[in-house]
């Protein structure tokens, strides 16, 4: 219950800076008023899709209200340091692909930087969201569908795009691939 303490502390702190009620909350968000109570009380965890429409009202990313621990500025992620963990990522469920954030602990930021490995098979879907994304190509090649075109792209190429148009990021040519990506989705 210790996640849930924290949302619950984050919501009430955010709510009580912009000198809101529950009720006006209920009314910017469409959660109701109750549920908030019983977020901002603990008693429940708030599903993500709740905890995206408080972010939202309260004009908040929701890593703001998720992330485990506070870094200060400058967040320094050192190579050899990275914790290789797999988030998830909608258009990317099947696997094939290592996402390590590097963002983790900078509570106010407003983008998602990763670094990503791409397995020669990995499986991915075409995906479409809010925002913008930045990819930098560091080993192998990738393959980046963004609407009607494809491009391949190499060691040292970048692509930077509108999210909203369905786009795909996977390895060419059957072989492992490695990026930075950086994610920005409005809140």
């Amino acid at each position: 219950m210790a996640d849930g303490c924290k949302v619950a502390e984050r919501v009430r702190t955010y709510r009580e800076r912009l000198e809101m009620t529950t009720e006006t909350l209920a009314e910017k968000s469409g959660v109701s008023a109750a549920v908030i109570a019983a977020v901002e009380a603990g008693e429940v965890y708030p599903a993500l899709g709740v905890l995206v429409k408080l972010s939202r009202a309260l004009g908040q990313r929701l890593g703001t209200f998720m992330d485990d621990q506070y870094k200060a500025d400058p967040l320094i992620v050192r190579a050899n340091e990275r914790a290789g963990e797999q988030v998830s990522h909608k258009a990317c469920a099947s696997g094939g692909f290592r996402y390590v954030p590097l963002g983790r602990g900078k509570t106010d930021r407003h983008m998602e930087p990763f670094h990503i490995q791409i397995a020669g098979d990995a499986d991915a879907q075409l995906s479409s969201h809010e925002g913008e994304e930045l990819i930098i190509v560091v080993e192998g090649e990738v393959e980046l569908v963004y609407g009607g075109a494809t491009q391949v792209l190499k060691p040292g190429d970048s692509a930077y795009y509108n999210s909203v148009v369905q786009h795909r990021v996977c390895a060419a040519n059957g072989r492992p691939a490695t990026i930075y990506a950086v994610v920005f989705m409005p809140f």
